[in-house]
C-alpha cells in the first residue's frame, strides 16, 4: 500500500497541472473511476469496469471536420482526397439520399486506399504474369472489363510488369478518371461499416477495434443522421500515451511484453515479402491476409530491411513518375524510391523515413506505446540480439491486452442495435 502512495505522490504534480490534451483529460476521468473500484480486482478488470462506465462521446473529437467522400467522386479524386488528408479511409455519402435520410441511408460504406488500388490493379492485370507489356490489359480495363481478375501468385520473374510506365498509364487512363466510387461498391470488399452511437461505452469501442478487428469506427449523431467522429486504433494508442503518470496506466504499462503474452504472432507465422519480390506481392498478401503491413526481408535471410503498409499503396497511384529509373518495382526498389520522394518533398514525419522500428521482448508495454505513438506507426517488429524477426505487435494486439469481453456482452448488438447498411454487407 505504501508503494502505491509513493507512486501517487510522485506523479501528483503532473496530475494537478492542466491536462496536456483532451486525451489526457479522458485518462484522468479513468483515474477517478479507478480510485473507487474494489482493490482486489486485477488491473485489467479495473480497466474493463472503467471503460464500460465511460460513453464514447467522451472520446476527443477530431481536430478538424470528418472527411467524407461523395458517391459520385471519381477514383482519381478519391485517391487524391485520401492522400491529401493523410487518411487511409473515409465514409462515402450517397449524393442521391434525401436531406432527412437516416445515417444508414445517407452513407453507403467506407472506402479505403487499399480497396481502390487493388480493385484497379485487378482490372488492369496483364493476361500473363510474364507479360512485359501492360497495354493490352489496360485497354481491356478502359473498355469496361467488369469482373475483377484474381492475382496469380507473383514471383521475382513477374516483377517486370510493375514499372513506372505501367502505373503512369493506368492513372492517366479515362477508366481511372471516370469510374465513380459508387460504381465499384459491389466489386470489392468494403471495410466493415459499423457505427457507434454516442451513448455506447468506451469498452464497446475498444472491443470492436481489437477483438472484432475494426480499423476505424464512425460515431453517428442519430438526430442529424451524420458522422461526427471517427475513432481509429492510432487515436486510442495516442490517448494511452497521454496518460503517462496516472496510476492506472503505470500499473498496467510497467509490465514487460512477455508478461502479457506479446507478441501474439510468432516468427513462424509472420507474413513477409522478400526484397527481390514485386511490391504488388506485398499488397496482395496484405489484402488476402487482412493485415495492415508486411516486413520486407533480406534475400535468403530473416532480417527485416523495411516495412510496407497499406498506407504506402497511395504512392503507386499518386506518384508513378518516381519509378521511371527502375525496370521493375521490387519491394526493395519501392522502399528506395518512396523514401527518396518523401525526402525531396520534405515529408520528414513520414513513417517510411523512420527506418525499421523494432523492439525486444523485454520492452514494457508503456515503452512500446510511446514508441508507436511517437513514430506514428501501426506495428512494430520484435527481434532477437542478431536482428532476426521473432514476432510482430500491432496496435490491435495492444488494445486487446487492455480489455476483455465479458460473457454475452454484445448480445444482439450486431444484428439489432446497429445494423449494417444492405449495400455494405459482404
Amino acid at each position: 500500500m505504501a508503494s502505491v502512495q509513493l507512486q501517487r505522490q510522485g506523479s501528483s504534480p503532473r496530475q494537478q497541472d492542466s491536462p496536456r490534451s483532451p486525451e489526457a483529460q479522458l485518462g484522468m476521468k479513468v483515474e477517478d473511476l479507478w480510485d473507487v473500484l474494489e482493490p482486489q480486482l486485477s488491473p485489467t478488470e479495473k480497466l474493463n469496469a472503467c471503460f464500460e462506465s465511460i460513453p464514447v462521446e467522451a472520446f476527443p473529437p477530431p481536430p478538424s471536420q470528418v472527411i467524407e467522400i461523395k458517391s459520385d467522386t471519381s477514383l482519381a479524386e478519391a485517391v487524391e482526397i485520401l492522400a491529401q488528408h493523410r487518411i487511409l479511409s473515409a465514409p462515402v455519402v450517397d449524393v442521391d439520399a434525401p436531406e432527412d435520410a437516416s445515417w444508414i441511408d445517407r452513407y453507403i460504406g467506407i472506402v479505403e486506399f487499399a480497396g481502390i488500388a487493388v480493385w484497379i490493379l485487378h482490372q488492369s492485370e496483364p493476361p500473363s504474369p510474364r507479360s512485359s507489356s501492360p497495354s493490352s490489359a489496360l485497354a481491356a480495363a478502359v473498355n469496361g472489363m467488369s469482373k475483377a481478375a484474381l492475382f496469380k501468385d507473383l514471383g521475382p520473374e513477374s516483377a517486370s510488369m510493375t514499372s513506372g510506365n505501367f502505373f503512369e498509364a493506368l492513372t492517366t487512363s479515362e477508366f481511372y478518371k471516370n469510374t465513380k466510387v459508387r460504381d465499384i461498391a459491389g466489386s470489392f470488399r468494403w471495410a466493415p461499416f459499423l457505427a457507434l452511437q454516442k451513448s455506447n461505452s468506451f469498452l464497446t469501442m475498444l472491443l470492436l477495434l481489437s477483438k472484432y478487428k475494426m480499423k476505424s469506427i464512425p460515431v453517428v449523431d442519430l438526430g442529424e443522421g451524420t458522422i461526427d467522429n471517427i475513432i481509429t486504433q492510432s487515436s486510442v494508442i495516442h490517448m494511452l500515451a497521454e496518460c503517462a503518470g496516472l496510476e492506472w496506466f503505470e500499473s498496467w504499462g510497467k509490465k514487460k511484453l512477455s508478461e502479457i503474452g506479446l507478441p501474439i504472432m510468432s516468427a513462424n507465422h509472420i507474413v513477409k515479402v522478400y526484397e527481390d519480390e514485386p511490391v504488388l506481392q506485398a499488397f496482395k498478401l496484405m489484402r488476402r491476409k487482412k493485415i495492415g503491413g508486411i516486413p520486407v526481408v533480406e534475400k535468403g535471410g530473416n532480417k527485416a530491411v523495411g516495412n510496407i503498409s497499406l498506407r504506402d499503396i497511395q504512392f503507386l497511384l499518386t506518384a508513378p513518375e518516381i519509378y521511371h529509373d527502375y525496370r521493375s518495382i521490387t519491394a526493395k526498389n519501392f522502399l528506395t524510391a518512396v523514401r527518396k520522394y518523401m525526402e525531396e518533398h520534405h515529408h520528414e514525419d513520414s513513417p517510411l523515413l523512420s527506418g525499421m522500428v523494432t523492439c525486444s521482448r523485454n520492452h514494457t508495454i508503456k515503452e512500446l506505446i510511446h514508441l508507436l505513438d511517437s513514430k506514428k506507426i501501426h506495428r512494430i517488429y520484435v527481434v532477437d540480439f542478431n536482428g532476426n524477426l521473432e514476432g510482430v505487435i500491432t496496435l490491435r494486439d495492444i488494445i486487446s491486452r487492455l480489455v476483455h469481453e465479458p460473457p454475452g456482452y454484445f448480445g444482439d448488438f450486431f444484428d439489432g442495435v446497429l445494423p449494417l447498411p444492405e449495400n455494405s454487407r459482404v
